[in-house]
């Protein structure tokens, strides 16, 4: 289980306005802000589970998920891991947790790969036998035959964190903590490395915390989501859950075979979208079968679909109206 009760964590800021003077008076005297990277967040994830924890940018994502690894000394409040207090960072927690961060390293930059990857299989005391079935399995899955040998400082940033999250699971972390694992991948590899990162959970069981700011990510691996901004929780539910409030509509897409009409386009209800080859749609859910119907009488429909809402515009509405709020 992790369970983060209060959690705060703040930072003292140095402000200086700019120029000679400023800086020389900075060396006597400064003026310092005090600044909440996260502010009294409190949830539970229980074993096994796949959450999304999501914000827009310096909402304080990352910073809990270093409290939660115990690499950040957390100001106020509680965090566990597994029965563990992460900052004091006691050898078997440390077993039993993985952090991927999409814009950090542990790849050794001058040497190949596979050097970490012998580097971390002594640091965790991993089985010779069980550490080559499981670089095996990475190696197939994540394509590396043709990485691991060549040096990390030669490989595209895709290469690197395919690398990256090869080495972060080769002791079989139970806990995993991944912050933008996808950054950098082509969307055949972000499918895999999602395809990858699900079965994982469902054969060992591991508890997922993920952030990412690609919803494709996020609708495929996680039922339940947390989000935050300026370092409070804003919610905490169920995904399809928040799809229904934010926008409770469908979208409704009408492919078309020819031009069509424009008074026949300006009957439809509800339409945010026209051109030449598609009409789109925005209807609340009783609302569809009719329109439909009606599109399909007076359009040259020759394929459609219905659609919830992309996650993008929902997430984006949402943290307008949490912000307008507050």
């Amino acid at each position: 289980m992790i369970a983060v009760s209060a959690l705060r964590k703040v930072y003292r800021v140095h402000k200086r306005p700019p120029g000679l003077k400023a800086a020389l008076r900075s060396l006597v005297r400064r003026t310092y802000e005090v600044v909440p990277a996260v502010d009294g967040i409190t949830f539970r994830i229980e074993p096994g589970e796949r959450v999304g924890f999501l914000g827009p940018n310096g909402a304080g994502k990352t910073t809990t998920l270093k409290c939660l690894a115990g690499l950040l000394y957390p100001t106020a409040g509680e965090v566990r891991v597994g029965g563990h207090v992460p900052f004091e960072r006691e050898e078997a927690f440390l077993k039993s947790i993985m952090l991927v961060l999409g814009q950090k390293q542990q790849l050794l930059w001058d040497l190949p790969p596979s050097e970490t990857f012998e580097l971390n299989r002594a640091i965790y005391e991993i089985d010779r036998g069980v550490y080559e079935r499981t670089l095996a399995e990475l190696t197939e899955l994540l394509d590396l035959s043709g990485l691991v040998g060549k040096p990390t400082r030669q490989l595209s940033l895709g290469e690197r964190m395919k690398c990256e999250l090869a080495a972060a699971l080769l002791h079989r972390p139970r806990y995993l903590f991944l912050d933008e694992p996808t950054i950098g991948l082509d969307v055949s590899m972000q499918a895999a490395m999602r395809a990858f990162i699900r079965r994982y959970n469902e054969q060992t069981g591991a508890t997922l915390l993920l952030t990412s700011h690609y919803m494709e990510d996020v609708a495929a691996l996680c039922p339940r989501v947390i989000v935050i901004d300026k370092g409070t929780v804003s919610y905490d539910g169920s995904l399809d859950a928040l799809v229904r409030r934010v926008r409770p509509d469908k979208r409704v897409v009408l492919q078309l075979s020819e031009p069509p009409r424009p008074e026949a386009v300006a009957a439809l209800p509800k339409v945010v979208e026209s051109s030449e080859s598609q009409v789109v749609l925005r209807l609340p859910q009783a609302e569809v079968r009719d329109a439909v119907a009606h599109a399909l009488q007076t359009l040259p429909v020759r394929d459609l679909s219905v659609e919830d809402p992309p996650l993008e515009e929902v997430m984006g509405e949402f943290f307008q109206k949490s912000r307008a709020a507050s």
